[in-house]
């Protein structure tokens, strides 16, 4: 069989999305799956310990209805946890594999149940499986694909296919309710999800690793091999020098780090950006999104007094506009508003359908239920736009490669653990407080909006490393949880909106540090500066397209480029101006990025005027 498939650049990038895809497709699955099966009869008198529906609305079967559609997310939680210690040491495709071989095990699990004490076990077990996979997937996608399809390609997975997923669980359950009371209208379903899993299990043993891992590995000739493929050329072009050397360059500073670095700020705000990753994934859940998602049959039948086949119906219906609004997403992040437009644009809807379902379950009429299960998928509608890939997104996209492994997944922890709180007190809240608890989710919704505004940057068409500078520049400044917004909308683009500008890498003071740092490290260092197995010198960054093996201890001077010296013209100025409206250090001790825009563009090209301030600057 040939490599890959035979797959090579646009079309590899393609068969990686498919994996993702998948993965995100068997997530959304399963909580779309149990959604419908809990208004089912034969899934009830099989498991009467979570019949809410017949009367039995006790505050016993809502604690354990809680516990049983929580334990999915308690099993993500546990290898999300783990992946901070395995994330790095196996690499993203181990641990996605294992985790889909764990999610089948769960799934066969729960569809062969015939106690209450299996079903969960079957969902601790898939939960498991999916942690794994939800920690793993985005960071894998991101690290294979090129900043300008980024957002795009992770959209298309991370909220899109999730979506797909929850409402073919939906149509699944409402297909084979008319098998009821057999207890294949619940088994089968259950079972379906094996087919997209064995799917994802054949396809990411054949795909290539991240080449980030493999640097970060040592294992450079493979890593170049596999930049070469994404890339469609050959190992010696220019394209994959400099992804090359600004993945080698992230390495070099990751030599330096530790698991401890996460909690330590430093050059690079490590502790900064992994708070603010670990935040959204919470905000996305504070939205009140699995309060609905993972209940929607249940609410239609107990809050909006419909029939138990017209609520699985409904169901349905809500999956499949979350579906298709997700689209908006996916065709708008990247081409016309960005990341912080998108996420305020989706938690100001979300506020304000929640005080408007609070305000109709009052008023309980008939008019005012029909009006309240409409503004349910309104609800769908804007956590589609705004949130439901986003945090997948943008975990990967802030975090460095030093503390990616452990941020990341401390992240997903995050969502898992708050996601489980919410799902195990929906029943129970809403039996104590009903229509307040809309309420509670309308503020957190408010909340997130201030806060996605004043701290989070754009990093929309930036490639990680981009990132990284970003953040550096901002330590340099007083308030840097404030600055680094307004830095990030006022920084060039490296490679322009579209990827149409010339950048060349290997020139600018952002990899000179690097070189500089590479040339004062002595041979006896080598222990020190080793990279998780890799030989002595992995750490020293090559650049040239002949030779970048790992070399012993220095590097020898004819591997360095010369670097060309700064210009003294009005470039300087432009960064000194810059520097004083950051409240910044002195310039020399700042990455002079806007005069590397200058300096390292191509001269057979105009430099392009865009920036991140086109790509969602504001609302």
């Amino acid at each position: 069989m040939a490599k890959y498939l035979g797959l090579r650049g646009s079309s590899l990038s393609a068969a990686i999305a498919v994996v993702s895809s998948l993965c995100f497709f068997l997530f959304g699955y399963d909580q779309g799956d149990l959604a419908g099966l809990l208004t089912l009869d034969s899934f009830l008198i099989r498991f009467p310990q979570v019949d809410t529906i017949h009367g039995h609305l006790t505050a016993k079967t809502a604690a354990v209805t809680g516990v049983t559609v929580g334990s999915w997310n308690l099993g993500c939680f546990l290898s999300a946890m783990l992946t901070i210690i395995l994330g790095d040491r196996f690499g993203r495709k181990t641990l996605i594999m294992t985790g889909i071989v764990f999610l089948m095990i769960g799934e066969i699990i729960q569809a062969s149940s015939y106690s209450f004490g299996q079903l969960i076990a079957g969902r601790v077990i898939a939960g498991f499986g999916n942690g794994f996979n939800a920690a793993t997937v985005p960071a894998y996608q991101a690290e294979c694909s090129k900043p300008h399809r980024k957002g795009t390609l992770l959209m298309i997975s991370a909220s899109t296919c999730i979506a797909a997923g929850l409402a073919f669980g939906y149509w699944m359950d409402f297909a084979f309710a008319w098998l009821d009371p057999s207890s294949a209208s619940w088994r089968v379903p259950i079972a379906m999800q094996l087919i997209f899993a064995l799917a994802a299990l054949a396809l990411i043993a054949v795909m290539p690793e991240s080449p980030r891992w493999l640097i970060l590995q040592g294992r450079e000739k493979a890593a170049l091999e596999v930049l070469a493929t994404l890339n469609n050329t050959t190992v010696d072009s220019n394209d994959v020098h400099q992804s090359f050397l600004q993945i080698k360059d992230a390495v070099l500073e990751m030599s330096k780090s530790n698991f401890s670095a996460t909690f330590h700020n430093g050059d690079y705000r490590h502790l900064h950006r992994t708070l603010l990753a670990f935040m959204l994934q919470v905000m996305q859940q504070m939205s009140g999104i699995n309060l609905i998602t993972q209940y929607f049959a249940l609410m239609f039948v107990n809050q909006y007094l419909y029939t138990t086949w017209v609520a699985r119906l409904l169901a349905a219906c809500a999956g499949t506009a979350f579906f298709l609004a997700s689209f908006v997403a996916v065709v708008g992040i990247d081409r016309f508003w960005g990341r912080r437009s998108l996420m305020m644009f989706g938690a100001t809807g979300m506020c304000v359908t929640m005080i408007i379902l609070a305000i109709l379950n009052y008023v309980h009429t008939g008019g005012a239920l029909i009006a309240g299960s409409v503004f349910l998928f309104v609800f769908g509608v804007f956590f589609a736009i705004g949130w439901q890939g986003m945090a997948w997104l943008y975990q990967v996209e802030i975090v460095p490669l030093r503390i990616r492994g452990p941020a990341n997944a401390l992240s997903t922890a995050a969502n898992w653990l708050v996601n489980y709180v919410v799902v195990q007190i929906t029943p129970s809240i809403f039996r104590n407080i009903q229509w307040k608890t809309y309420i509670v989710f309308a503020v957190t919704n408010a909340v997130t909006v201030p806060l996605i505004y004043f701290l989070y940057p754009e990093t929309g068409h930036r490639t990680l490393e981009e990132v990284d500078m970003i953040f550096h520049q901002a330590s340099m400044t007083p308030r840097p949880w404030l600055t680094v917004v307004r830095i990030a909308k006022d920084e060039p683009l490296w490679y322009g909106k579209d990827g149409e500008d010339s950048f060349d890498y290997s020139k600018s003071s952002f990899h000179e540090r690097h070189v500089r740092f590479s040339d004062e490290t002595t041979s006896s260092e080598g222990e020190q500066g080793r990279l998780r197995g890799a030989a002595p010198g992995a750490v020293h960054t090559s650049s040239s397209s002949e030779d970048m093996s790992v070399t012993q201890g220095r590097r020898s001077s004819d591997q360095v480029p010369p670097v060309p010296p700064l210009p003294h013209h009005s470039s300087s100025e432009e960064f000194n101006e810059k520097a004083d409206t950051y409240e910044a250090a002195p310039a020399p001790t700042v990455y002079r990025t806007s005069m590397d825009q200058q300096r390292a563009r191509s001269t057979s090209r105009p430099r392009s005027s865009r920036s991140a301030k086109d790509s969602g600057r504001g609302w």
